[in-house]
């Protein structure tokens, strides 16, 4: 819908009779709209000034002109500071995420490297959840997989428990961890309580940024166990200052020795604005990450920067002791004043006019441009290749409307042990992982069309049970539906498997009085054929076409989502039953092949060729593993 923006204006009457009797202290208003939805949360010193604002008769705003046309009620909270009615902004946004504010675009929380240091042998995991129980994070990270890199190149340096064992120190044998080196043995006393935690802090450290002393450090071990013609324990060292020295040499020192700065600047462009961060500890850049924001248009620079601000820091693990911007924000003093109290020390904001600190502002502004201008040329190919992908697949299965929403089931078991389905999601051609979801098969065995006739089953059942909630639940009444994973029916229903499993998950369709409702397809691994109904034949679509690419996409993310669930499935019965259960694999041979190839993801991602070369490996029990790993 479209607006005159110059017509005439005038508010409901409850909230005319709202802005009456306004109050003029400090605080934090929540337009709402007809369903009592909170679409804008906002602070202000004055709110009597700043809610009437918004229906002046003139405003300069298209964003605040669409804003108070769907305004019909407004809450307000007084507080008895600036800095009171900050925090309260900033939690109220969070929590309810409303559509006109500027907000991190991501609703999930980013993940960190979380260190247990209250525990007594610490160990080092992955959160997306800040708690006040003793222990240290290292973070955000905009991807879980570059934690998990961080991760695995850490523990070669510093290998940290990831066992439940209580440690003591008396254990008889340690774990296969220990004898691959990405653990250094406290369970049996190798190390005692104190080594270890020295080597925690030394992982803090080089988080931290700080790596100077552990290179020495390190160095040294390296040099006296050569003196001592230990040379087993010295490759041991000097593997893992190539490690070190690996990290190290991708940490540029771009500042003063002693600077801990975070380096913030952004760009934007028709609606969209990329903040890019700069991580500076003891001079050296440590990491940087970008952050897409939404609701930032017809918003000020200041109004985004300070927004982003609050919200960001919120929540970090670290607070500098500066933060270089390239302007000013909104409520600078408020904010210094908020960040001093959570660092429990001075922090400045600063606006840096020459020299080398604005040069650093102006180098992460210029990757925020080329973020933004990468993201964006991503957003247009892909909304482009997903709009002809579509238009083939409807052409080519005769469905009745380009497949907005997809739904691939897929089956993964072990000789039918722990069997697991996924179901994964595509909207517009692009995964929608929040509608993801995974099932433990439990009424059938080494069967894949038992497997996906159960799955298949409770999908649907749910989707009936979310119909049935509404109906009889009358507080739903007039309400706008709520859409989850089991209330929407998908365009297209992709099975993995040929014209058995079309036939099998036609059947489950009938069931529900579906069969109408829900296109389904197919899709044979060998040739990528794909069945439907009434068609004997099977479809082949262009090996060049978009059409192609997105079934293909679609079938390996409903693959790699079971092969997920089912190895953590099997990984609650231990890394040594896993490799036991493989005919010809015992003690001996499971220690050869972890050490060979380092993990169990190492192992189960070789050939079976190079399993083969591990001596003592006959060819035989390669292809056992190889089979029951794959």
């Amino acid at each position: 819908m479209s607006y005159n923006w110059h017509m005439a204006y005038t508010p409901p009457e409850n909230v005319q009779k709202i802005l009456k009797k306004l109050p003029t202290r400090s605080g934090v208003y929540l337009h709402k709209d007809k369903f009592g939805k909170i679409i804008y949360v906002g602070k202000a010193i004055n709110l009597r000034n700043r809610v009437r604002s918004y229906f002046h008769k003139n405003v300069d705003s298209v964003k605040t002109q669409r804003l108070r046309r769907e305004i019909t009620d407004i809450e307000i909270i007084t507080t008895e500071s600036e800095l009171e009615a900050l925090l309260l902004e900033n939690t109220l946004i969070k929590k309810h995420r409303p559509k006109y504010n500027v907000r991190l675009k991501d609703d999930k929380r980013y993940p960190y490297i979380k260190v247990h240091w209250k525990e007594p042998y610490p160990k080092v995991t992955v959160t997306r959840r800040m708690e006040r129980d003793g222990s240290r994070y290292f973070g955000p990270y905009t991807s879980v997989w570059a934690v998990h890199q961080t991760l695995d190149m850490l523990r070669k340096i510093f290998p940290y428990l990831t066992c439940d064992r209580v440690i003591d120190g008396n254990d008889e044998r340690a774990c296969l961890y220990y004898d691959i080196k990405l653990c250094n043995g406290p369970c049996i006393g190798a190390v005692n309580q104190q080594q270890y935690r020295d080597m925690i802090q030394s992982l803090m450290d080089f988080l931290s940024g700080k790596s100077e002393h552990i290179v020495k450090g390190v160095k040294a071990k390296m040099e006296k166990a050569a003196e001592e013609l230990n040379f087993e324990k010295a490759a041991e060292y000097r593997d893992q200052l190539k490690a070190i020295n690996l990290v190290v040499s991708k940490q540029k020192v771009i500042s003063a020795a002693n600077a801990d700065q975070d380096v913030i600047a952004f760009a934007r462009e028709q609606g969209d604005a990329c903040v890019q961060i700069f991580f500076i500890r003891y001079g050296k850049l440590i990491g940087r990450e970008y952050f897409m924001l939404e609701g930032t248009e017809g918003e000020s620079d200041e109004d985004v920067l300070s927004e982003f601000i609050t919200q960001f820091y919120d929540d970090a693990a670290h607070i500098p002791r500066e933060v270089l911007l390239p302007n000013q924000v909104s409520e600078a003093m408020v904010i210094e004043e908020w960040l001093r109290r959570k660092r429990s020390t001075k922090v400045t904001i600063q606006v840096p006019s020459r020299g080398k600190k604005k040069e650093l502002v102006q180098m992460v502004k210029t990757n925020a441009q080329d973020t933004l201008a990468t993201i964006r040329q991503q957003w247009a190919a892909d909304r482009s290749k997903h709009v002809t992908a579509m238009a083939e697949l409807h052409e080519a299965l005769d469905l009745p409307a380009p497949p907005s929403r997809i739904e691939c089931y897929d089956i993964s078991h072990t000789q039918g042990a722990q069997t697991v389905a996924s179901m994964v999601v595509f909207v517009q051609g692009a995964p929608r992982k929040s509608d993801y979801r995974r099932f433990n098969v439990v009424t059938v065995g080494n069967d894949d069309y038992g497997a996906m006739k159960e799955v298949l089953t409770r999908r649907f059942a749910r989707y009936k049970d979310s119909l049935a909630g509404e109906l009889h639940d009358p507080n739903q009444i007039g309400k706008p539906k709520k859409e989850t994973a089991w209330s929407l029916l998908p365009d297209l229903l992709i099975v993995d498997g040929g014209k058995g499993q079309l036939a099998m998950a036609m059947d489950v369709l009938r069931e529900f009085g579906l069969e109408k409702e829900v296109p389904v397809a197919g899709l044979a691994k060998q040739e990528e054929e794909l069945f439907v109904r009434g068609k004997a034949a099977s479809i082949l679509l262009p090996r060049r076409s978009e059409g192609l690419y997105l079934v293909q996409r679609v079938r390996d993310e409903a693959h790699r989502f079971a092969n997920t669930g089912h190895r953590k499935r099997r990984a609650k019965a231990g890394v040594a039953s896993i490799l036991d259960s493989v005919p010809g694999v015992g003690p001996k041979r499971r220690k050869l092949l972890l050490t060979h190839f380092g993990s169990l993801d190492g192992l189960r991602k070789a050939t079976m060729e190079e399993i083969a070369s591990v001596p003592g490996v006959p060819v035989e029990v390669a292809e056992a593993v190889k089979a029951h790993l794959a």
